[in-house]
């Protein structure tokens, strides 16, 4: 519930933000593409270290066959592609097409560079970068594993196991395969780039500047929602909530701060009321205006 504030009409996006919204997006899916590439041409295909997924049955079969390995991802994926298009939409299936195309082309620019040798370096810089390119392709409404998708369609039919329950399982006889293939240490390193670049996508997809929700349950709640609106330049909203034992209609209020602005917020708070009882969670996404301070 918001106090103080007139219902206002959405803003409807002119062509031209339009545009330069899809400009950035597919700008950002070819610069993803290409980050992959240099990940899997420069750092772990040299290595026989694959990753998971659809790119790691591409990378032991680019092996064996000696067949292009953007390829090979790009026609492996189109069966995965066209089964997500009921599921996840034209616009997906599209941006899915370009990324993966883009990442065909990367390879082949990129195909027969190696920057080192040491297995521990490409396993961990070909994981970050790796991580780094699929992060940026995920964030802007595309993907590169077509497992991913299988994964969602079959847990929402059988709906007994999870989509990552089902990753994990799909990547399970990948690694086994890898290690018949390459040997088992090379497996292990696989694994290894894996991890590492699952938390890398995490990053990107959280951002480096996660932000903090806070809930603040005070009888001062004007005061201190004026107090986080003048000092710290963030919106508040005030909610109606009731307490258990007393039974009686308090508000609490409510704001999202980045981590840097946590410890200013607590002193604030408690400067006003050292009895404030207060609630924070992680937020991993935020979108919105902060408060514009009027002009004078």
């Amino acid at each position: 519930m918001f106090f103080g504030r007139k219902k206002t009409e959405p803003i409807k996006k002119t062509k031209g933000e339009i545009f330069r919204e899809y400009l950035f997006k597919f700008l950002f899916l070819t610069l993803g593409a290409f980050i992959v590439a240099v990940g899997l041409e420069v750092f772990l295909l040299p290595n026989k270290i694959i990753d998971g997924g659809v790119i790691g049955i591409s990378m032991m079969l680019s092996y064996i066959t000696k067949l292009n390995l953007g390829l090979l991802i790009f026609c492996i994926n189109i069966p995965f592609i066209l089964m997500a298009y009921k599921n996840l939409g034209k616009k997906f299936v599209f941006q899915t097409f370009y990324a993966t195309a883009m990442l065909g082309i990367a390879t082949n620019v990129l195909h027969g560079k190696q920057a080192t040798e040491d297995l521990l370096l490409a396993t961990v810089f070909g994981g970050i970068i790796l991580g780094l390119g699929v992060g940026l392709i995920l964030r802007n409404n595309a993907s590169l594993d077509g497992t991913e998708m299988l994964s969602i369609n079959i847990s929402k039919k059988l709906k007994i196991v999870s989509v990552g329950e089902l990753l994990m399982f799909i990547n399970l006889f990948i690694y086994m395969g890898a290690a018949f293939l390459y040997g088992w240490d090379r497996a292990l390193y696989s694994i290894l780039t894996y991890y590492i670049a699952s938390k890398v996508i995490d990053s990107v997809l959280e951002g480096l500047d996660k932000a903090k929700s806070v809930r603040i349950f005070s009888e001062h709640y004007r005061e201190i929602g004026d107090a986080i609106m003048k000092e710290l330049d963030v919106s508040v909203t005030y909610m109606k909530t009731m307490g258990g034992y007393s039974r009686k209609e308090k508000i609490q209020t409510y704001c999202v701060v980045n981590k840097f602005e946590m410890v200013k917020l607590k002193e604030l708070v408690h400067s006003i009321d050292p009895i404030a009882f207060l609630v924070t969670e992680d937020v991993y996404e935020v979108e919105g205006v902060r408060v514009k301070k009027k002009k004078h």
